[in-house]
């Protein structure tokens, strides 16, 4: 049963392996300190923190999160050891809350491997802390038990550090702040939080538990493939809520002034209050739920299906985690182990050495087996999960070969996202994640057609790699025109040399591009002067409030520009406006896709590292170069792609184009 404690209050713990689950509303760091009979810390090397994760005993998160598993082993602390302390933090100079006040109230689990909760603790009261001392672990009579301490710091990491008698507080507090910064910086956005009362049956990740966390280990949040800081993969900084918010009284996507883009979904300004997801049929007893398609909270069906999918991610990415975490604890015990028996000259040799090496080598197996058989049973889930929702997924979230695509028309509204490819972890590889980005854009989006170097799959050949990212292009061009309403988005082009005709026919041929792609640098010159023009006159109607006086002939539908092969006819005049684009055009509907290879750019030094970090990198062939905000995966990212041979790409600019056609000419027809 389990123990809710209050401040001050023990439990004893009856078991030694365990794990400390926290949850808190916003980003937090996680460690533990190690503290002998008095609980006096003696150096930094008693402190487990991101940059320095692991103990005797003991491993931690490596970067700050909402959600923290930490993995103990009560049996490997060495003797003098009598005292475990958990901390938490707000992260120093990341922009987050700068204290506990303003958050929810954080808690702290105590559970068993098998997720078995033995104790928890719910730490209230705090106002100006910056840090907390959540709980301790201590050694009592050859026992360990558990204490809710709850003490806080408006002093922050350093002042809680140097409570416990650490005499360069000062010092590690700063190196952890400096690690977390670094960590988080690298690392992407992390997905919209689920909606309140949402109440679907998610799967559990590895080490059971019902409510999924992420665990310390994994990859280290850093960009595998080069290039440009590791992007979102919801597609901005700051992914916006799931949660139905204020009706607002402008038209989507329009920034009040000096405001951010309203991402409010167009629908819901007159929608009616959200109806019940679809329930679940019984599960067979002893059996996990039965998935169903759009089963998270939201007001449409298209919400629920985003929640959703963005839930599916947060699962694999955590149980993935959970199982890297066991399998590291595993090794990282057994080498304990075998140490201990190395570093004895008495049992390095011998009958008991043998027996020990092969009951650490015991040990080890079935700590592995027990991770591998929670972490199948849990991409079971997600798998079956992923196999229902995948047909259901309207256009917008569809892949290419979707029967969805037959039945295709334009739509009356602009969805909440975009898929702009498919993720997946070592672990399951079959099992893809549609990857999503809110619309409209918040980042603009780059192709990326040099070699990353993350993957060995792939063309060789530069040339061919350079046309599978203007096919990338286009695909992701041709599925915002299928998905905004006609008349809604236009596409222009620049293509200096001509180089990607082949792949930009389609747009050509079926009429979407509001003019041929531009060509040579007259042409440069002449797109981005009219697209800047338009950015700074949307600019001064939206601040000055004067939308009603903007030119007759402004188009204010939403502008996606591609550019192709840069910088290619781009002179430096023409490279600022484009920067200029990057930085203020999302802003107010004028949005860029780069198609081109860092590499072509490189005469222009770090100038151009600006425009690069802006842009959500994408890859025409698969590759591991996105990380997410937890432990620091890395995901494999798949473009997505028409089928060779389809129609569907045809079909659905030509519908798209007659829709287009047909509201211009009723637009032209007098009144």
């Amino acid at each position: 049963m389990t123990a809710e404690l209050v401040r001050g209050q023990n439990h004893p713990l009856p078991q030694t392996r365990l794990e400390i689950r926290i949850s808190a509303g916003n980003p937090i760091v996680a460690g533990a300190t190690l503290g002998d009979e008095r609980g006096t810390v003696h150096g930094a090397e008693w402190v487990a923190h991101p940059a320095s994760p692991q103990l005797a005993g003991i491993e931690v998160p490596k970067q700050a999160a909402a959600d923290h598993r930490l993995a103990v082993d009560l049996d490997a602390m060495p003797g003098h050891i009598h005292r475990v302390t958990v901390l938490l933090a707000l992260p120093a100079g990341v922009g987050g809350p700068a204290r506990f006040g303003v958050m929810a109230a954080p808690s702290v689990a105590v559970t068993g491997l098998d997720g078995t909760e033995i104790a928890g603790y719910t730490i209230t009261d705090l106002d100006s802390e910056s840090a907390v001392t959540a709980l301790e672990l201590y050694r009592r009579q050859g026992a360990w038990k558990v204490r809710a301490v709850g003490q806080g710091y408006a002093g922050g990491l350093a002042a809680m550090l140097h409570d416990q008698g650490l005499a360069e507080a000062a010092d590690l507090a700063a190196r952890i702040n400096e690690a977390v910064a670094r960590g988080m910086a690298r690392s992407v956005a992390q997905p919209p939080p689920r909606p309140e009362g949402d109440g679907r049956v998610r799967t559990a990740a590895a080490g059971g538990g019902a409510d999924p966390a992420p665990a310390s280990g994994g990859a280290d949040p850093v960009p595998v493939g080069g290039g440009a800081d590791p992007v979102p993969v919801g597609g901005g900084a700051d992914p916006a809520p799931a949660q139905p918010q204020t009706p607002s009284q402008q038209p989507p996507g329009t920034p009040a002034p000096g405001g951010p883009v309203n991402y409010e979904h167009p629908g819901r300004r007159t929608a009616a209050p959200p109806t019940p997801a679809p329930a679940a049929p019984p599960a067979a007893p002893g059996q996990p739920a039965q998935p169903v398609a759009g089963d998270a909270s939201g007001w449409t069906m298209d919400e629920r299906l985003y929640n959703q999918v963005w839930g599916m991610f947060e699962d694999l990415a955590r149980t993935a985690a959970a199982y890297r975490s066991a399998v590291d604890f595993a090794e990282s015990r057994m080498e304990q182990e075998l140490d201990r028996v190395l570093s004895d000259p008495r049992t390095r040799v011998g009958p008991a050495a043998d027996s020990a090496r092969a009951e650490a080598r015991a040990k080890h197996a079935d700590l592995v087996e027990q991770a591998r058989a929670a972490l199948d049973r849990d991409l079971a889930q997600l798998t079956a999960e992923a196999e229902v929702v995948e047909p259901a997924l309207p256009p917008a979230y569809a892949r290419w070969d979707s029967p969805v695509w037959q039945a295709y028309q334009v739509p009356m509204e602009i969805p909440m996202a975009l898929r702009v490819g498919d993720l997946h972890l070592p672990e399951r590889t079959g099992l893809r994640i549609p990857m999503l980005v809110r619309l409209p854009l918040e980042r603009g989006l780059w192709i990326d057609a040099g070699r990353s170097g993350g993957l060995d799959e792939g063309p060789a050949d530069s040339g061919e790699l350079r046309r599978l990212a203007a096919d990338a292009a286009v695909a992701i061009a041709a599925r915002l025109l299928a998905v905004y309403p006609a008349g809604e988005i236009a596409v222009h082009v620049i293509d200096p040399a001509g180089s990607a005709a082949g792949s930009f026919a389609p747009l050509v041929g079926s009429g979407a591009l509001a003019e041929p792609p531009a060509a040579g640098a007259q042409g440069v010159s002449s797109v981005l002067a009219a697209l800047t023009r338009r950015v700074d006159l949307v600019q001064m109607a939206v601040r000055s409030g004067a939308t009603d006086a903007l030119p007759p002939d402004l188009d204010t539908a939403e502008q996606l520009l591609i550019v192709h092969d840069f910088p290619h006819g781009f002179d430096d005049r023409a490279v600022t406006q484009l920067r200029y684009l990057a930085d203020e055009g999302p802003a107010v509907g004028v949005h860029l896709m780069m198609v081109a290879d860092r590499e072509d750019a490189r005469a222009y030094g770090p100038v151009l590292d600006p425009l690069w970090r802006s842009l959500l990198r994408l890859t025409p062939v698969a590759d591991d170069h996105l990380a997410d905000p937890w432990v620091g995966h890395a995901w494999t990212y798949e473009p997505s792609m028409v089928p060779r041979g389809s129609r569907v790409l045809d079909q659905v600019l030509g519908e798209a184009g007659r829709a287009a056609k047909a509201l211009k000419a009723a637009r032209a027809r007098p009144s």
